[in-house]
């Protein structure tokens, strides 16, 4: 072996010693994470407590209908659910809607309906109709200002503790 060689094989010798030896030493100035957290971890010992009289939230079932709500007075004598639906909205047109929408609802009893068109954030923007309507089914025509920016709306409908909210387009 020439004299460049021996010095080439030396100095690949000494940095493959250094590597091993640099890369076995632990980095200096960390903790490992986990011995940290582990330190500090609380221990609990017993489980909170509600003071309180306050009925806990069984829910009971029914074969046939499964898991029943909270308030079991929804039931009638035959073990079924009562529909106490007092309004239905079938159908909200057309949509989208130019300068007239049409909307066609079912009352199972007379009471007063609110009709309203409400924008993406909430806002009421137009009041269509706030008034007491006979049980049945009816279809309210209803005009839209021009001061509505084209867009789209809610249509709110409320009748006694009811909302169904349907959603409109503007053109």
């Amino acid at each position: 072996m020439n004299k460049t060689s021996k010095t080439a094989f030396f100095a690949y010798v000494i940095c493959c010693a250094c590597i091993s030896l640099l890369c076995s030493m632990p980095v200096l100035a960390q903790k490992s994470d986990s011995i940290y957290y582990s330190s500090r971890a609380k221990k609990v010992n017993r489980t909170p407590t509600i003071k309180a009289n306050i009925q806990s939230y069984k829910p009971s079932y029914n074969a046939g209908l499964g898991y029943l709500p909270y308030n079991n007075s929804l039931l009638n004598a035959k073990g079924s659910i009562k529909q106490d639906k007092i309004l239905s909205v079938s159908k909200v047109y057309p949509n989208p809607v130019d300068d007239q929408v049409n909307v066609t609802l079912k009352l199972d009893r007379e009471g007063v309906v609110s009709i309203k068109i409400i924008d993406l954030l909430g806002n009421e923007v137009i009041t269509l109709a706030n008034e007491r309507m006979v049980s049945g089914e009816q279809t309210k025509s209803f005009t839209i200002p021009n001061k509505l920016n084209s867009g789209i709306y809610f249509l709110r409908i409320v009748c006694g503790a009811e909302t169904i909210v349907k959603r409109i387009s503007v053109i």
